[in-house]
């Protein structure tokens, strides 16, 4: 392969000061891309590599979060407290790009490492914190878990079935959010540093993702001066788009418009619903949103799932099957989008993960290595530290 076919971020050096979900998460994307990744590691390793029930037959000591979240990244034990651990760091960081951290406010700063003293020596580098609730704010000193931040962002309050307990979301979007601006806004600075020379500080938090991703119900809000409510699998803003029981189990239908509600009722063999007043536009199909699920669910009653996602997509109106996780990564179209890879872990064997979900034609992003052994690569990064030597890895091509 030729160098112009290597992944977008290579020659990118990051340091990864972070631990289980939003700050791995984000550092593996940048990973996948082609950066070149150390995962700076306190004598017991990062908290995931012990966190939930070990796997079926897993070999070595680490669980499966970890693995999910820490490929294409090398691993080095420091102990910051000490300082000549710290000036290690502080050595790997005058040649890094990006450094990203998810201390508490004000830990970094307590161990020598915060913003001032890092980029004075080593300007050109981006400076990224994730937190529980930012850097300032009457809130940023409190602990940062997915569950609390959905909750106090309003995603809790919106989550779950109408008039029923708050729910969190099934998957920790507060974590992943947070990865995923972080690491947006790391690539933005990268960018913005080739035009000024210069790094900057970039932060963001599991509070501030969750609510920047809380569109239609902040609209909702400002729109009407009333809190939203949770809905279920329901839209905001049209109907029917949800949900719905079939003989054999659920599936969702979207009929957007006009023309997708006429053919839907068509479909069901309810034609009369197009005329009844209470379904008559978008806004009346809102406001008799329980009727019209009755309705809608008693039609569907006559099929199974399968059969009448065929007939609908037949006439062209979006719906889908709902599926547990073993139907996904079962499905064809899972395989053909490349959303499962196998890397070869040194103990543990092939281990599935998941694969990238943007496939890009020119800089295409990879898994090359496996999620590392606590310390692997320890000695060889140390040893090339304490001789004046560059710790990252040179380009090459892909």
């Amino acid at each position: 392969m030729s160098l112009d076919r290597v992944a977008a971020l290579t020659g990118v050096r990051i340091v990864d000061l972070t631990q289980v979900m939003a700050g791995p998460f984000c550092t593996m994307l940048l990973a996948d891309l082609g950066a070149d990744v150390i995962k700076v590691e306190p004598p017991g390793g990062d908290l995931s590599r012990a966190m939930g029930g070990r796997r079926l037959h897993m070999k070595g000591k680490d669980h499966a979060p970890f693995l999910a979240l820490n490929r294409n990244k090398r691993s080095v034990v420091l102990d910051l407290k000490r300082r000549a651990d710290s000036e290690r760091l502080l050595v790997m960081l005058a040649e890094a790009d990006v450094l990203v951290e998810s201390f508490r406010p004000g830990v970094a700063e307590r161990l020598g490492l915060g913003f001032p003293t890092v980029s004075s020596r080593n300007d050109r580098l981006v400076y990224a914190s994730i937190s529980g609730f930012g850097q300032s704010g009457p809130w940023a000193d409190r602990p940062g878990f997915d569950l609390i931040a959905q909750g106090m962002s309003g995603v809790m309050s919106v989550t779950g079935s109408a008039g029923g307990d708050p729910v969190k979301c099934g998957i920790p979007i507060s974590d992943l959010a947070a990865g995923l601006y972080a690491a947006n806004a790391i690539q933005a600075a990268l960018f913005a540093r080739e035009r000024t020379g210069r790094g900057q500080r970039v932060e963001t938090s599991l509070f501030e993702a969750a609510l920047g991703l809380s569109v239609w119900e902040a609209t909702e809000y400002w729109a009407t001066g009333e809190a939203p409510l949770a809905l279920g699998s329901a839209h905001r803003l049209s109907a029917p788009y949800q949900a719905f029981r079939a003989r054999d189990g659920f599936l969702t239908i979207a009929a957007l418009t006009t023309a997708h509600w006429e053919r839907l009722c068509k479909v069901l063999g309810r034609v009369d619903l197009v005329s009844d007043p209470r379904f008559l536009s978008n806004a009346e199909r809102l406001a008799h949103l329980e009727l019209l699920v009755a309705e809608i669910d008693r039609a569907l009653a006559t099929r199974s799932v399968d059969e009448w996602v065929a007939l609908l997509l037949t006439e062209g109106i979006p719906c889908g099957p709902i599926l547990d996780y073993a139907q996904v990564f079962d499905a064809p179209h899972t395989a053909a989008r490349r959303m499962v890879e196998v890397v070869d872990h040194p103990v543990d064997g092939p281990v599935r993960t998941l694969g990238f979900p943007v496939k890009m034609s020119d800089t295409p992003p990879s898994v090359r290595r496996a999620p590392p052994l606590l310390g692997e690569h320890t000695a060889d990064v140390l040893t090339a530290v304490d001789a004046g030597q560059s710790v990252w890895e040179p380009v090459r091509p892909a």
